[in-house]
């Protein structure tokens, strides 16, 4: 059993979204939880480390891109009970994204994969709805800022 299984507190956890163009930037994990679905690139914030910073160190150490500004796009919990009704995970995820300006994906650290697809794309990768949602939400107030 892990640190994290049945946690006396939640795990924070940060993703960012790197946008070139209309094109959103995913990694395919390479471990659980998820191993092998693609997903927003993301992590463990560590201790004295800015959510912001952790954003950005995630997103360069999974893929290799750095982004301009961040914007705060979402926060979701993720919750997994055991039969009993014991909280088994708990992690709480606050997702920023960016405008991409350097580097190209490669896979690092925690992926296996990384690239970026166009929006007609995202429907046929089998991605959480969450992660779906977080993706429309954050083109979208990219485009208004």
């Amino acid at each position: 059993m892990s640190a994290r299984e049945y946690p006396e507190r939640p795990w924070v956890g940060i993703g960012c979204l790197a946008f070139r163009g209309e094109d959103v930037l995913l990694v395919r994990r390479s471990h659980p939880p998820r191993a092998g679905e693609w997903s927003v690139p993301g992590g463990a914030q560590h201790l004295g480390e800015t959510a912001e910073s952790a954003a950005r160190r995630e997103l360069l150490e999974e893929a290799g891109i750095e982004v301009g500004p961040l914007s705060l796009v979402a926060c979701v919990d993720v919750l997994h009970r055991n039969e009993a009704g014991a909280v088994r995970f708990h992690y709480t995820i606050i997702d920023f994204a960016g405008r991409w300006i350097s580097g190209e994906p490669r896979a690092g650290d925690d992926a296996s994969e990384a690239r970026f697809f166009a929006p007609a794309e995202i429907p046929g990768l089998g991605l959480w709805e969450e992660a779906v949602r977080v993706i429309d939400t954050a083109r979208k107030r990219l485009a208004e800022s």
